[in-house]
């Protein structure tokens, strides 16, 4: 028998507290841990809760995932005013194999184990859309300081702009490599060779892993730029202390030679 069950991810803040989610939905979950929450309610609905930000739904309309992620607004920090959105759907039909098509996964069994794993790389991908975003920004202000040298010959950043620029560039790679398990198998399918199939099959259907390097290759290109607009305002602070030391030194000799003429004058 033919059965679809929609899939719909959101990036809707920052980080969600998972610890906080499961108290307060005191529900059992199928499976948690410090980072995850993952939830089957009746009706065959299905919640995944992710700590840095993304909620997956499985089986749900529009209002019931608007309620749920308000419901637990309470739990967001540095909630997102313009929800990330990723939607994906798992066709069941009488089959052995598995197979992809643009937007949708086709698959001849389903069980929560199932879903789980397509609930968690749709979670990796719409993560992935995120980082993507601000490694680009992070980039197109590294361009914007290099077209400064290139035109004036300056570079017009204080060192604690520039330190707080590098601050987020090094916060945006350590939350990467914390929630992206590009290389890292989930356990439930060390064990299961047709949910292994699933995961890879998504993985590469997503691209998760040519979009990760992406990611990677945008951020190695900003930590390289950095590098040498920190060498610049390193020598920018090393000819101003010389510069000071120059007028103090001035500032001492004429003293001397006003000491000196004073003294001659009387």
């Amino acid at each position: 028998m033919n059965q679809t069950v929609k899939l719909s991810a959101f990036l809707v803040a920052n980080q969600l507290d998972i610890k906080g989610i499961k108290a307060f939905l005191d529900i059992k979950p199928l499976a948690d841990s410090s980072s995850e929450l993952y939830y089957n309610f009746s009706g065959d609905k299905y919640q995944y809760y992710f700590n840095y930000g993304v909620v997956v739904f499985a089986g749900y309309n529009e209002d019931e995932m608007k309620l749920a992620i308000k419901t637990i607004s309470g739990f967001q920090k540095s909630p997102s005013l313009n929800w990330l959105r990723d939607d994906h759907e798992i066709r069941v039909e009488e089959r052995s194999n598995i197979a992809f098509d643009f937007d949708e996964v086709v698959i001849g069994r389903l069980d929560d184990k199932v879903i789980r794993i397509a609930m968690f790389n749709l979670a990796q991908s719409v993560a992935l859309d995120y980082y993507h975003g601000v490694s680009e920004t992070l980039l197109t202000e590294v361009k914007s300081f290099a077209n400064q040298l290139e035109l004036t010959g300056k570079l017009k950043i204080s060192r604690k702009n520039m330190m707080r620029f590098i601050g987020k560039a090094l916060n945006t790679q350590n939350e990467i490599a914390e929630n992206i398990y590009i290389f890292d198998s989930p356990e439930l399918v060390w064990d299961d060779e047709y949910l292994d199939k699933l995961h890879q099959g998504l993985m590469k259907h997503f691209d998760l892993r040519v979009r990760y390097n992406e990611v990677e290759y945008t951020l190695r290109i900003i930590e390289d730029n950095l590098s040498v607009f920190r060498e610049i305002i390193h020598q920018r602070e090393s000819s101003l202390l010389e510069y000071i030391i120059i007028i103090l030194i001035l500032v001492e000799v004429f003293d001397l030679l006003i000491s000196k003429f004073m003294k001659f004058s009387v």
